[in-house]
């Protein structure tokens, strides 16, 4: 539990370093299709908050820009990884996007909403960019891993970020990667609320 401190509080990497890994221990299901979207999104509406994060395949070539692969909405238990560029952004899941019901909580969200543009006009409604309210408790990190490290003292793993988002099928590491990061929002998200 973090102490509110006038000193505001932030971590190394080498600190990082030395902590343990953490890791998504929920259940991973891989959304395909259309009929799949419709039946993620009716579970996933009956929590009122979500983690949320997506992946883009890089470029290594200047100029070069992908469109948004991945989509990861995680509860306490179950991440939905939406294939994006196999399915685009179905009805369902813009519907989702745009509730006012659920609140989805994200990090960095200005990057996710442009690259969500490029896919779909709908407007996103209901997200807290974590960015924008951690300072509020004493914490001077904007990285996902730095704010999740200062709180829980464990490390995420950044070692899948540049893979290949639009392999036809996940690698298993992918997954837990993916996954991970949209859970560890709504955990950071859910452990600064309860401090209140």
């Amino acid at each position: 539990m973090i102490q509110q401190q006038t000193e505001p509080i932030s971590i190394t990497k080498e600190e990082i370093a030395e902590l343990p890994i953490e890791e998504f221990k929920g259940r991973i299901f891989v959304v395909l299709t259309e009929k799949e979207t419709e039946r993620a999104v009716d579970y996933l509406m009956k929590f009122p908050l979500l983690g949320f994060d997506t992946e883009t395949r890089p470029s290594f070539r200047k100029g070069q820009r992908h469109k948004v692969a991945l989509m990861q909405l995680s509860t306490d238990d179950t991440c939905f990884l939406f294939r994006l560029n196999r399915i685009g952004i179905p009805a369902p899941l813009e519907r989702l996007l745009a509730s006012p019901e659920v609140k989805k909580i994200g990090l960095s969200l200005r990057d996710d909403f442009g690259a969500l543009r490029k896919r779909s006009d709908m407007e996103p409604s209901n997200f807290v960019d974590l960015q924008n309210i951690v300072g509020d408790y004493g914490i001077d990190a904007a990285s996902l891993q730095k704010i999740y490290a200062i709180i829980f003292k464990k490390k995420i793993s950044k070692g899948q970020r540049l893979t290949n988002w639009e392999a036809d099928v996940l690698t298993e590491a992918q997954k837990k990667y993916a996954a991970l990061d949209a859970w560890a929002c709504l955990e950071i998200y859910e452990h600064l609320n309860n401090r209140e």
